[in-house]
């Protein structure tokens, strides 16, 4: 029986035949011997199916039927994957660097194979230009209780162990990748910090695009998780560094 691959790259689209190939390429470039990758299309009605088709050699399993949405399409990702571990690289991002995927494999083997691997994040622009780091820097030792000061960590720089992800609440429309890394965390039980930069992040993202539904969202799902006065005194702090940022660098 041949064993499972090292990770599982899963790659969420629609319609977006103007930044998929980068993605595919970023990921092709990686070592394919340790890596799983999955494509799932939401029945796109522009040109991704025949990228999809163009590059199946690098692809190892790929659907394309219409979805509930993001993060049911995510769901579907999960369902299919059957690598050690997961990773979400979606239309537009990519990874790193070429060594990136041996570099987590490596930390993995040499840590006991941590339940979660986590790292910076580097922006992007349509050009694939660098804007700079993400805003928010990951915490030294990242745990669900470092979430109660916002989405401290890129989705697209989290690594987890497959047994441990649980599928996307759909009840969030916006703000279920929030929900999903606070319960990997809880579900965690070595979590380990590769200080190395893991993603490229298009800076044209889900939540980035529907900013007050995300907050919304997100208050919700801090109060379950941290009580209604922490997170309001929380988010006094957490507004104010936001808009430092947003005045010394001119973008969030």
């Amino acid at each position: 029986m041949k064993p499972n691959p090292f990770i599982s790259i899963i790659t969420v689209v629609y319609n977006s035949d103007k930044y998929l190939e980068k993605t595919i390429l970023s990921i092709a470039k990686q070592n394919s011997t340790i890596v799983e990758y999955i494509i799932i299309d939401g029945g796109s009605k522009d040109d991704t199916i025949n990228i999809i088709q163009k590059h199946k050699q690098h692809i190892q399993k790929s659907i394309s039927e219409p979805d509930n949405g993001l993060y049911d399409a995510m769901n579907k990702g999960l369902e299919m994957a059957s690598g050690e571990y997961v990773w979400f690289i979606n239309s537009g991002d990519k990874i790193y660097d070429t060594s990136t995927v041996e570099s987590i494999a490596k930390i993995a083997q040499s840590q006991n194979f941590p339940d979660v691997i986590y790292g910076e994040t580097i922006i992007i622009d349509e050009n694939e230009q660098e804007i700079g780091p993400r805003r928010l820097k990951v915490p030294k030792n990242l745990s669900w209780k470092s979430l109660i000061d916002g989405l401290v960590i890129c989705h697209q720089s989290f690594i987890v162990k497959r047994n441990i992800a649980p599928k996307y609440n759909l009840k969030y429309k916006i703000a279920a990748d929030y929900d999903w890394i606070l319960k990997c965390l809880k579900n965690s039980k070595n979590v380990y910090n590769s200080k190395l930069i893991l993603s490229r992040y298009l800076d044209n993202g889900f939540s980035k695009n529907n900013i007050p539904k995300a907050l919304s969202e997100r208050f919700v799902i801090m109060i379950k998780n941290y009580g209604f006065i922490r997170t309001t005194l929380n988010h006094i702090l957490i507004s104010f560094r936001f808009f430092s940022f947003l005045i010394r660098n001119k973008r969030f």
